[in-house]
């Protein structure tokens, strides 16, 4: 079996390591991943360019093509590559507006009473976004409709101090076509703790994946800029402290209806639908959905894998999707990134991974926004790869990954809190005032 990995970054690479043992491997990259490169034959290009792609997968004559990022997706990669005779895992141009249109997202649960949605507005116009925050009495979230890497969203009593600010940003947003779209929407703040729930998907079926929680946030402490995410945990029995097993399947409903709805609505899904929701006082609510994994949650569940991915990858395909099963551990990823992110002046610089010390811990190195050239490996301006590590518990899987930050060397930072005691409980102690 002969299949294709779409995409440059740590997710890639995590996919691409869950494949390695079962398939002929190849990959289609932007920048030379350290660690794809190893274990694949590859071709160095842009993935957005899809005819390109499409050229590739049919000369090394590709069973399944695994699509990693969002940006492809959006330019219809799946239906090109479907045209010249390949499955993919990945879902077409239109189903993917679940991500690439927030519009079309909240007006799917508009339409189809979805439970889990909460108060929105698009808006085109800076008069109407005026009116509707004179009279909208609540904190709100400002996104742009499309794609932003993950770095677009504000919100108000967090990175904007109120809704005179969200007015201006807002505007920002319409002025400069931020995402691809003169529109904005602007969202009811949502009071509770953020949680992501990713599938698989055959079309009509879906296979949850254990819980996890990322950090946003630049800096430890959950302060500074909103980056792609600087690490994230799961736990034991696929849940998180926080989260009960009811609020669990609550979030599934929600995404299993979304499924169906897509159907109906643009074509049947088939991939990774990434659910991020918050759980309330009443219960879990959809922020937005992720047309693939997350980058950095792929990292905690891939490793955790028991039935082979590439079963998984034919079940997608075939449209017969049953169970997955994972391993009942914890993990947690720590993201090393450049010293100053977002906003760094090291873009360029070496930086030195002990990967043989690393695996001796028992932890993994999945690389990012990195390249590897003939002098080694070289910082981007984003994040540059992220160690992994599980356990019988977070706590054992956070010091297994904190250890593993220190065979990584150079002007680099990661947040030393992800997955702490410390963190967690706080977490937890948030959710027990909110229900209260």
């Amino acid at each position: 079996m002969k299949v294709l990995v779409v995409g440059t970054g740590a997710r890639e690479h995590a996919i691409a390591d869950a494949l390695k043992e079962d398939v002929e491997l190849y990959c289609y990259m932007s920048k030379v991943n350290p660690g794809m490169s190893k274990i694949a034959e590859f071709k160095q290009g842009d993935e957005g360019e899809v005819e390109k792609v499409a050229e590739y997968a049919v000369e090394k004559d590709i069973d399944i093509a695994f699509i990693g990022p969002e940006a492809p997706l959006g330019k219809g990669i799946v239906d090109e590559l479907q045209k010249n005779g390949i499955s993919c895992v990945g879902p077409t141009q239109s189903a993917a507006r679940i991500e690439t249109d927030k519009s079309f997202m909240r007006k799917l649960f508009e339409d189809y009473n979805i439970d889990g949605s909460l108060v929105y507005k698009v808006f085109d116009n800076s008069a109407d976004v005026s009116a509707f925050l004179d009279e909208f009495e609540r904190d709100v979230v400002v996104k742009p409709v499309g794609l932003t890497g993950g770095k677009g969203v504000k919100i108000v009593g967090d990175h904007l101090k109120d809704n005179e600010e969200a007015k201006e940003y807002s505007c920002e947003v319409i002025d400069n076509v931020m995402g691809g779209f003169a529109q904005v929407i602007i969202e009811e703040r949502l009071i509770g703790e953020e949680f992501t729930i990713q599938a698989f998907c055959d079309g009509e079926h879906l296979a949850p994946m254990p819980a996890a929680q990322d950090h946003p946030h630049a800096f430890e402490g959950d302060v500074g800029a909103i980056t792609g995410g600087m690490g994230s945990y799961s736990d034991v029995g696929g849940l998180l402290p926080f989260l009960t097993q009811n609020d669990y399947d609550d979030a599934v409903k929600i995404m299993e209806s979304t499924l169906k709805a897509i159907a109906k609505e643009a074509e049947p899904y088939k991939g990774i639908l990434y659910g991020q929701f918050m759980l309330t006082a009443d219960g879990p609510k959809l922020i937005e959905y992720n047309a693939r994994f997350g980058d950095p949650e792929a990292m905690n569940v891939l490793p955790l894998l028991k039935t082979p991915l590439i079963d998984v990858c034919q079940a997608i395909v075939d449209g017969n999707l049953d169970k997955v099963e994972f391993k009942d551990k914890a993990s947690v990823c720590k993201y090393v990134v450049p010293d100053g992110y977002p906003e760094t002046e090291f873009a360029g610089d070496l930086v030195d991974v002990d990967e043989e010390s690393i695996e001796k811990l028992g932890a993994k190195v999945f690389y990012a926004a990195v390249s590897a050239e003939d002098d080694g490996i070289h910082l981007s301006g984003s994040r540059a790869l992220g160690i992994v590590a599980s356990g019988n518990s977070i706590e054992e899987a956070e010091k297994i990954a904190e250890k593993a930050c220190e065979f990584v060397k150079g002007n680099v930072y990661h947040r030393r809190d992800v997955g702490t005691t410390e963190l967690v409980n706080k977490r937890v102690e948030h959710m027990k005032e909110i229900l209260s």
